[in-house]
C-alpha cells in the first residue's frame, strides 16, 4: 500500500541535516547512508550517495530522474552470478550443433 499524500514522502530527518550541511560545504564528498527506504527530494539532485546495500557501500549520484524513487532501488541487495555450470554446458552444445549446420 501506498503512503498518504498528505503525509508526504518519509526520508529520514538525519539524512536531510546532512544534506544541508554538503550544500554549505565547498568540498562535496559523498553523504553515507544506511536508509535505504527513504525516497529521494528535489532537494538531493546532484549529491552523491554512498548506499548500503548490507555488504557494501554503492556509489550513486543523484539526477533528477531518481525524484521519487526510493534509494534502495539504486542499490541492489542480490547479484546475479549466473545459471549451473550444466546450463552453460547445454548452451555451448546447442550453438556448436548450429554451427555445424550452416555449413
Amino acid at each position: 500500500m501506498a503512503r498518504s499524500v498528505w503525509k508526504g514522502p518519509f526520508v529520514e530527518e538525519s539524512l536531510i541535516k546532512k544534506v544541508d550541511k554538503v550544500k554549505t560545504e565547498a568540498n562535496k564528498k559523498p553523504i553515507k547512508t544506511w536508509s535505504r527506504k527513504s525516497t529521494i527530494i528535489p532537494d538531493f539532485v546532484g549529491i552523491s550517495f554512498l548506499i548500503y546495500n548490507g555488504k557494501k557501500f554503492i556509489p550513486i549520484t543523484i539526477s533528477e530522474d531518481m525524484v521519487g524513487h526510493k534509494f534502495g532501488e539504486f542499490a541492489p541487495t542480490r547479484q546475479f552470478s549466473g545459471h549451473t555450470p550444466a546450463d552453460k554446458k547445454a548452451k555451448a552444445e546447442e550453438g556448436a550443433s548450429k554451427s555445424g549446420e550452416k555449413k
